[in-house]
């Protein structure tokens, strides 16, 4: 596959060896053979919204002060990361039937109204239209799209929030019950990308 400009991958098991998810990520990147990749390894930890964060991101950009604008530096780094992308791989596990705290970091630092998203009288529209998302998502035994999977539903509601409405989720779910079938399987679903 050719043409791939800019992905941005997000990395959000916190197993850096033995992690199925980011073994897929691999694998898909690999497929996509991008001329320019940034990497977010959300175990490296990110900061969590603070008071002071809210109010830094209530004030008008114009208004910020330097105490402001360095609350929000980090997050403004992160939206750049996403706007810049032409593709997002998101690789994640599920962690007690949902996504790992440190990837719903990532996304309280990159959902922020006048940035990602904004209000209309239709109500909210996602500013970062035209873009492709990839979940890759491995659990022990949470099946993908079950009653129990409050991961991928949730995913898929938030980056279309923010405008990411073409999304392709790659599951190698329920490890634990389907043993090494399930990632064989997944593996198999990214070479059909």
């Amino acid at each position: 596959m050719t043409n791939i400009k800019n992905i941005l991958r997000i990395d959000a098991s916190a197993r850096k060896a033995g992690s199925s998810s980011r073994a897929l990520t691999d694998a898909l990147i690999e497929r996509l053979d991008p001329d320019n990749i940034v990497t977010r390894d959300l175990a490296e930890a990110l900061p969590f919204v603070t008071e002071d964060w809210v109010g830094a991101n209530f004030t008008d950009e114009a208004e910020r002060n330097d105490g402001q604008k360095a609350e929000l530096a980090v997050s403004d780094t992160l939206v750049a990361e996403l706007f810049a992308a032409d593709i997002l791989v998101i690789g994640t596990p599920i962690y007690n039937f949902a996504i790992p705290a440190a990837l719903k970091a990532w996304i309280d630092m990159v959902a922020r109204a006048r940035k990602t998203f904004h209000y209309t009288a239709n109500g909210p529209e996602g500013l970062l239209t035209g873009k492709k998302a990839y979940i890759l998502v491995a659990s022990g035994g949470t099946e993908i799209g079950s009653e129990i999977d409050f991961a991928t539903g949730y995913l898929r509601h938030v980056l279309g929030f923010i405008g990411i409405d073409d999304v392709t989720i790659v599951a190698a779910d329920q490890q634990m019950v389907r043993g090494e079938e399930a990632l064989t399987q997944a593996l198999d679903e990214v070479a059909a990308v």
